[in-house]
């Protein structure tokens, strides 16, 4: 097994330009899947909120939420690196609350860093005093989605000379509070490029071009499970909306039409165990006297 991952492990890869690979998970089998396809960095994302619980924006996810999601991912993995995102609820009420769920996530969640969005100055206090204390950060600039509706919706951002030294300055400033990587999330590709080189912590682009030093995607999204939103930038590398319909179809159609379970010519097979094993041997009859 290769070597687990740490933060040092990224500030190599940026230096020699090998790219860094970020998926979301949200529970132990996807982490699995991650882990058996070599992913970097697994990210329990507050995207939960739209992808596991159907709600518009992520706001409503709570940290007791984000806990149970991050600790049964962790479960999968051995190799990547587990972030978890702290959530809309945990952030803004006060330095002492966010810091507080970001030791939960590590101590409860079995994380190994957090992710914060924005760049105020709020946030690079809580950014300083977590990294001081010994809990990894990585920040968000961009398209932040905690703040949609102080953005009036999920628009591309610096697109604007003005706009994009504000992300620039602020992604500066993250790496100086002592942040590990930065997400990059809907920016023009240039400003991603500009970024990119002015930091050396690592950038992770999620629309954001193919300049940063690595990508992030939801797993639902490239997999092709989301039918109801993918944003334009995602690339569908499977559809698996579609083999599970289908899939599920015909076990519908078999139940219905009393195909499926099989039967034999005694009237039934041995039931197999619960793992997909071998049937139970049939216990041999006495022989009579």
């Amino acid at each position: 097994m290769k070597d687990a991952m740490t933060i040092r492990s990224f500030a190599e890869m940026k230096k020699t330009g090998r790219k860094i690979v970020t998926v979301t998970a949200y529970d132990a089998t996807f982490a699995q899947l991650c882990e058996a396809a070599g992913v970097d960095i697994v990210l329990v994302g507050d995207s939960l909120g739209m992808v596991i619980q159907g709600h518009p924006n992520t706001l409503p996810v709570t940290l007791d939420q984000m806990l149970y999601h991050t600790r049964i991912v962790s479960r999968g993995l051995s190799r990547a690196f587990l972030v978890m995102d702290l959530p809309f609820h945990s952030v803004p009420v006060s330095l002492d609350s966010a810091t507080a769920a970001a030791v939960r996530a590590l101590s409860e969640g079995n994380a190994q860093a957090v992710k914060v969005e924005g760049a105020t100055p709020y946030v690079l206090q809580l950014v300083s005093h977590l990294s001081s204390h010994g809990i990894p950060v990585m920040g968000h600039v961009g398209l932040i989605p905690q703040s949609v509706h102080q953005m009036g919706g999920f628009r591309i951002q610096g697109k604007t000379p003005e706009t994009g030294a504000r992300l620039l300055d602020g992604a500066r400033l993250l790496q100086e509070a002592g942040a590990f990587s930065i997400v990059l999330e809907a920016i023009p590709h240039a400003l991603a490029r500009e970024i990119t080189d002015a930091v050396t912590i690592p950038t992770i682009g999620i629309g954001a071009g193919p300049h940063c030093d690595g990508q992030v995607l939801v797993s639902y999204d490239l997999l092709g499970l989301n039918e109801t939103y993918c944003p334009r930038f995602v690339k569908k590398y499977a559809q698996l909306a579609e083999i599970a319909k289908q899939a599920l179809g015909d076990y519908a159609s078999e139940v219905r039409a009393g195909i499926f379970p099989p039967a034999d010519e005694r009237g039934g097979k041995p039931p197999a165990d619960e793992r997909g094993g071998k049937p139970p041997a049939e216990t041999p009859k006495p022989e009579k006297p």
